[in-house]
């Protein structure tokens, strides 16, 4: 019986010292180095940034880089901070920004254009991102560049 003990402790010695020399593998959701690569990345930004009037779905975004949805989209949240619909949100009150400063295009018109459905969902949106209303931040921008 004791040689039973000795054989079995020394399997567990053996065994925690193979563990200790091949630590077990990270996986890939611990996020270390999981990231969209550069050039997908690009595409992907480029492609919303050249179609913010249309309606873009994840799974067309994911389509670009050949990934699954999911997978996009976990990828996409690690290799900017936000996640693909935030962010397409944000290049389009960016644009909108733009628009406005110009001053030579209508709200209304500037809420389709950056692909907004309706003019009281652009209003809201951006309202929520930049603190003021379009027609606001239009009139500031007025103000100093009179200045």
């Amino acid at each position: 019986m004791r040689l039973v003990n000795q054989i079995a402790e020394a399997d567990v010695k053996s065994m925690d010292s193979m563990l200790g020399a091949h630590p077990p593998t990270i996986s890939v959701a611990d996020g270390t180095s999981s990231e969209l690569p550069a050039g997908r990345l690009r595409r992907v930004t480029q492609y919303i940034q050249e179609n913010l009037q249309r309606e873009l779905r994840l799974a067309e975004l994911s389509a670009l880089v050949h990934m699954s949805p999911y997978h996009f989209a976990r990828l996409f949240k690690r290799s900017t901070g936000v996640p693909p619909h935030k962010f397409l949100v944000r290049r389009r009150i960016d644009e909108a920004r733009a628009l406005l400063e110009a001053r030579t295009v209508p709200i209304a018109e500037i809420s389709r254009l950056v692909g907004f459905r309706t003019p009281s969902h652009f209003t809201t949106t951006f309202r929520r991102i930049t603190g003021m209303t379009p027609s606001a931040y239009r009139s500031s921008g007025a103000d100093a560049a009179g200045r």
